[in-house]
């Protein structure tokens, strides 16, 4: 059965970065906030093409390798593939570069939708949709097949499939700082300890991994 599975970062404190710029399209603070994740093979591999076995292999990277298993689509919104970062180059096509780490169709919530779907290397094909959530999740379940569909962010769109009571599998990677800044993530959403089950592992970085299933 399709499942859907959403990966999110944030502080101690419970922020995640809000100052996203062209040329720091997560934020100042992004780097700081996952540099354990970014730093396991499994992520230098996937993202970077590295080859080497060059990265750390630990508690990090088995949460690293399990992001992308099982996964037959995508839905992020439109900060997160980087719709507002060139909006007068009609030749941008996102952030993700030429080869996007997804292999899968992904479809990006948008209100400049409709737009051309927007194939690219590597097997991932962005769709850009302006409908509700609900809607969108039912074109990526059937795009899924059997695997299951992974949200992404940005904030405002984990937020509201979170609020939507859609997600069923949450890995939340809490870094071992204190922002102080952003994006508080938790605030005005209440009770998901009541309908998934919660466990908790510290990796040897000090992030500490929360799994949220139901």
């Amino acid at each position: 059965m399709t499942r859907v599975r959403m990966d999110l970062f944030a502080s101690i404190d419970g922020y995640t970065p809000s100052d996203p710029t062209p040329d720091n399209p997560m934020g100042e603070d992004w780097g700081r906030l996952t540099s354990a994740y970014a730093a396991t093979r499994t992520f230098r591999e996937n993202v970077f093409g590295d080859t080497s076995g060059a990265g750390t292999t630990g508690v990090d990277d088995r949460y690293a390798a399990a992001h992308s298993k099982g996964i037959g689509s995508g839905i992020m919104g439109a900060g997160m593939f980087g719709l507002h970062a060139f909006p007068d180059d009609a030749h941008w096509n996102g952030w993700w570069g030429d080869t996007p780490p997804f292999g899968t169709p992904v479809y990006v919530l948008t209100h400049t939708a409709p737009r051309p779907s927007l194939p690219m290397k590597g097997g991932t094909t962005f769709h850009f949709r302006d409908t509700a959530i609900e809607d969108v999740l039912t074109e990526a379940r059937k795009a899924a097949g059997d695997l299951d569909v992974r949200v992404g962010g940005g904030y405002r769109t984990a937020r509201d499939f979170l609020r939507a009571g859609l997600v069923d599998d949450l890995q939340l990677l809490v870094a071992p700082i204190f922002l102080g800044r952003g994006h508080r993530l938790w605030d005005d959403l209440r009770g998901i300890e009541l309908t998934h089950t919660i466990t908790t592992e510290v990796a040897e970085s000090g992030t500490i991994h929360i799994t949220l299933t139901r």
